[in-house]
């Protein structure tokens, strides 16, 4: 399986309709892939919180129109990455959007654990509440986003769930980028599954961006990596191996916590 994760650059001097043309060009770009992952709110950034009410869109706006387009355009499956949706009814969100290769919507993931501590992401939107996984005819991709790879309970559910594939846009600031490495590489090891985690470059409302979008194999080691600025990281990869890693250090059926209520 090809997958290719474009590490967009979101700086201020572009504008987000500019921005949205320029990514609608590159994913074609990537025709030869299985799958195109996109980061986390790169029509906004993820840190530009005061854009987040104005920049909103209903789920089917113009960023699900032109990725749509683009996934069709190149014939695979896009991880469009994140949008601030704005739901009629109710807050706003943080939600990824996955194409199949014809461009219908597969998937939508809104994202569970916000950022901010009381404040910034985490009082602006709303969280999300359900799990996704998606059926791709080579694997099942498990979706989080972002603050969601702290959280290691997710994508055990995800396992549950059926995921071999751990795909994870981000926009993870560059202070804390080895955390981003270390958890990215962490998530692989535990549940036995390929992560590919997409990151920004640029700065978001003065937060310069980690980049280094990384892939990791079941066994925890870096397939690829890029580097800090705009590019894009593409990789071969066998998901046949998930299945060959769990049946050889069956590490997974020896859980016991999170199986069954706990004994009074």
């Amino acid at each position: 399986m090809r997958a290719s994760l474009i590490q967009i650059a979101v700086n201020e001097d572009e504008s987000v309709e500019d921005r949205r043309l320029r990514v609608a060009a590159l994913v074609p770009e990537q025709a030869g892939s299985d799958l195109v992952v996109l980061p986390e709110l790169w029509t906004t950034g993820a840190f530009a919180f005061e854009e987040f009410a104005r920049r909103a869109e209903p789920l089917e706006g113009p960023t699900y129109e032109a990725m749509a387009k683009a996934a069709s355009d190149a014939g695979v499956w896009l991880h469009a990455g994140s949008i601030p949706e704005r739901d009629p009814e109710g807050p706003l969100y943080n939600t990824s959007l996955v194409f199949s290769p014809s461009g219908d919507l597969a998937a939508a993931y809104r994202k569970i654990h916000r950022f901010g501590f009381d404040k910034g992401e985490a009082v602006l939107m709303g969280a999300g509440r359900d799990l996704v996984a998606v059926r791709l005819p080579e694997t099942t991709v498990g979706l989080a986003t972002c603050y969601d790879l702290r959280f290691p309970e997710l994508f055990r559910a995800l396992v549950d769930a059926g995921a071999e594939t751990l795909v994870i846009p981000a926009g993870w600031p560059e202070r804390r980028r080895a955390h981003w490495t270390l958890l990215a590489r962490a998530r692989a090891v535990e549940n036995q599954a390929f992560v590919l985690a997409c990151g920004t470059a640029g700065t978001h409302a003065g937060v310069p961006q980690a980049g280094h979008s990384i892939v990791v194999d079941p066994w925890g080691e870096v397939l690829a990596e890029a580097g800090a600025g705009e590019e894009v990281l593409t990789v071969e990869f066998d998901p046949a191996r998930v299945g060959v890693t769990r049946e050889q250090f069956p590490a997974l059926k020896d859980r016991v916590l999170g199986l069954e209520p706990p004994r009074r």
